[in-house]
């Protein structure tokens, strides 16, 4: 994600014209629409992972809610989401990506004008785009799930899944049973999902 600030000037260079050659943004994620209901894996970081989400309790609950219900509007599914102080993840299904994204835009839109001005700092970059990864196959999407509801963990906040409030893990685990839930964790592992989209 940051590794542009690290390349010379010629291999930015070169990385814009292989995007521009297959028609994507010069600077953020390409979405690709599907027809028809498809699974994505959407993610967004706040700018070089400051934790802007978790200034406050009060902002990462309020902004959890949000998400929750920005997500779940007009029929999409969401199947898995998890927040944390500097980025969110959640595993939605719907028909219309396009529109999905469009609702995410005003939700991080909305969201830094209000934090910006809690803050006192105006023009501050809140967001890092939203990048979306369609789901592929059935394994993709239970390892999907499973990498979401162990983000808190990866990231050092807590020990178990169920110790983060901010997350539908709780919920999966009532829903499925503990049991149910690690033997998914053998089956569908995350392996090295995630491993360098932060690098």
């Amino acid at each position: 994600m940051y590794n542009w600030r690290k390349m010379s000037k010629g291999q930015q260079q070169e990385v814009l014209q292989l995007r521009g050659q297959h028609g994507w943004p010069a600077h953020s994620p390409p979405h690709f629409n599907s027809d028809g209901w498809t699974h994505y894996h959407l993610s967004a970081a706040c700018f070089e992972h400051v934790p802007i989400i978790g200034q406050t309790a009060g902002r990462i609950m309020s902004f959890s809610a949000l998400l929750c219900s920005v997500l779940g509007q007009t029929g999409d599914t969401v199947f898995a989401w998890c927040v944390l102080p500097n980025h969110w993840h959640a595993l939605v299904g719907t028909n219309d990506l396009k529109r999905v994204l469009k609702r995410i835009a005003q939700m991080h839109g909305k969201s830094s004008f209000e934090w910006n001005g809690d803050d006192h700092a105006r023009g501050r970059q809140c967001w890092h785009c939203c990048s979306d990864r369609r789901i592929r196959s059935e394994n993709h999407f239970h390892a999907t799930r499973n990498y979401i509801h162990h983000n808190p963990v990866k990231h050092g906040y807590v020990k178990k899944w169920d110790d983060w409030a901010l997350s539908s893990a709780r919920d999966y685990l009532d829903t499925v049973g503990k049991e149910e839930a690690l033997s998914f964790w053998r089956e569908y592992p995350v392996l090295g999902m995630g491993d360098k989209w932060d690098v």
